[in-house]
């Protein structure tokens, strides 16, 4: 997909925007098992969660674009089962991944008419959580804003130059390659918006007028009196098989929509595109519940046991998850650090495992006494808001973190964000599935 001010903020960043353009064209373009239309129909539906408009009109245009029914895009209450079983898993993993068991993945992988095979669900699961902490760094880069109202405009796009502003390597600088390829993009999205308008019209104008013939035929067949029941028969008409009844408009909720111009505007409405909205985030350091049900690393990690099985289950995504892992924890981040009165290690440990302790998974090598002393309490309160309920961030909390930051450090934060609350989120998942195989 295009991520056109993603890829800007990224672009700070070379060797890690590589890394991640790889990963994300792997997941949505290329062989794998789930359809290419159900992959951005799960991208949505992780999107939607944060209430992510940048994200979800990006990948209703890409699932257009796959051939995906213009109908699913009313909500899920129009989608096939099986896709729409997997609400659950998505709501919890993107607000208390902690809670996901084996009964979770057990349900899913119930032999039914609409049962998941293991491949596929790890290809969702990889889908949601990667989608889950983009969300989390374009809200924290501030890329949501062009998609929202009055959006904050603190963190301004990488403007193409000569020189690019990257501390992954020592002096490096982006090549006229890149350079091109970046401008090659923008005007392909341009055509592609163009393209994606007319498509909505046309859907928008082909609608009206089967409906307007149906009632015609109808009017004639049965006469005025019959036409009350009409609009209920049409709607019904629309729904695909397996889909429940549904008696509400059948435009709430389409993302785009066509309005009575022609013109395509954001969705209004993302709860269309999820269960149980108000479902979110709760402190998990605050739970009364026993510590054994603290997620120790110790018995299960990325490095000795979730590596294995993703790529076991889902060829080559492991090397590629795995690439970006290392690649965000060897960015150089050494006037950062100096700032904190740190070194540039401890300073990164700090914040991934401040993260990961949000999540309730904890390090038993790890003094997190430190996290305290590295991190000031609005550094603290900015990761906590962009990790856990990113929608929620504000120009504030802009203004007052990004002080003693350069833009490309504000960047190296978010990716330490996006990075850290995958790589929990697999956890999580994965140990789930393990437990579930065993």
């Amino acid at each position: 997909g295009r991520l056109e001010a993603v890829t800007q903020q990224m672009g700070y960043h070379p060797q890690y925007l590589d890394s991640f353009l790889k990963t994300q064209h792997y997941l949505m373009h290329m062989d794998g098992p789930l359809p290419f239309d159900c992959r951005h129909y799960i991208a949505i539906m992780a999107a939607a969660r944060h209430q992510c408009r940048y994200l979800v009109n990006l990948h209703v245009l890409q699932f257009l674009r796959a051939g995906g029914d213009p109908q699913w895009l009313r909500g899920i209450d129009f989608i096939p089962p099986k896709l729409r079983n997997l609400n659950e898993i998505n709501k919890i993993l993107a607000h208390r991944p902690w809670l996901i068991t084996k009964e979770h993945i057990e349900k899913l992988l119930k032999i039914s008419e609409w049962s998941w095979s293991l491949a596929e669900l790890v290809h969702a699961v990889v889908l949601l959580a990667h989608c889950h902490a983009l969300a989390s760094f374009v809200f924290g880069c501030g890329c949501e804003q062009d998609e929202g109202l009055g959006g904050r405009g603190s963190l301004k796009p990488l403007s193409p130059g000569n020189q690019c502003f990257c501390e992954a390597t020592t002096g490096s600088s982006c090549s006229q390659e890149l350079l091109h390829i970046s401008r090659k993009r923008s005007l392909d999205s341009c055509m592609e918006l163009d393209s994606f308008r007319e498509h909505m019209q046309r859907i928008h104008v082909e609608t009206e007028g089967r409906e307007e013939m149906r009632l015609l035929q109808q009017d004639r067949e049965e006469g005025e009196g019959q036409g009350a029941e009409v609009g209920v028969q049409d709607r019904r008409s629309c729904q695909i098989p397996g889909a429940p009844e549904h008696r509400s408009d059948p435009s709430v909720g389409l993302s785009p929509l066509a309005d009575t111009n022609g013109e395509v505007t954001s969705a209004t409405n993302l709860a269309c595109y999820m269960q149980d909205p108000d479902f979110g985030y709760q402190d998990f350091a605050r739970r009364n519940e026993d510590q054994t049900q603290v997620f120790r690393v110790q018995d299960y990690s990325w490095e000795d046991h979730g590596f294995s099985l993703v790529n076991r289950l889902y060829s080559d995504i492991g090397h590629l998850l795995d690439e970006k892992f290392r690649l965000v924890d060897g960015l150089q981040s050494g006037a950062m650090a100096r700032r904190q009165g740190c070194e540039p290690s401890v300073f990164k440990r700090g914040v991934w495992n401040y993260i990961h302790c949000m999540f309730g998974i904890r390090y038993d090598d790890y003094d997190y006494a430190e996290v305290n002393q590295l991190l000031e309490r609005m550094l603290k309160v900015y990761i906590k808001t962009v990790t856990c309920y990113p929608e929620k961030t504000n120009s504030e909390m802009f203004d007052r973190f990004w002080k003693q930051f350069k833009h490309s450090e504000k960047v190296h934060v978010n990716l330490l964000i996006l990075e850290a609350r995958m790589q929990a989120e697999l956890l999580y998942a994965l140990q789930a599935i393990t437990q579930y195989m065993i």
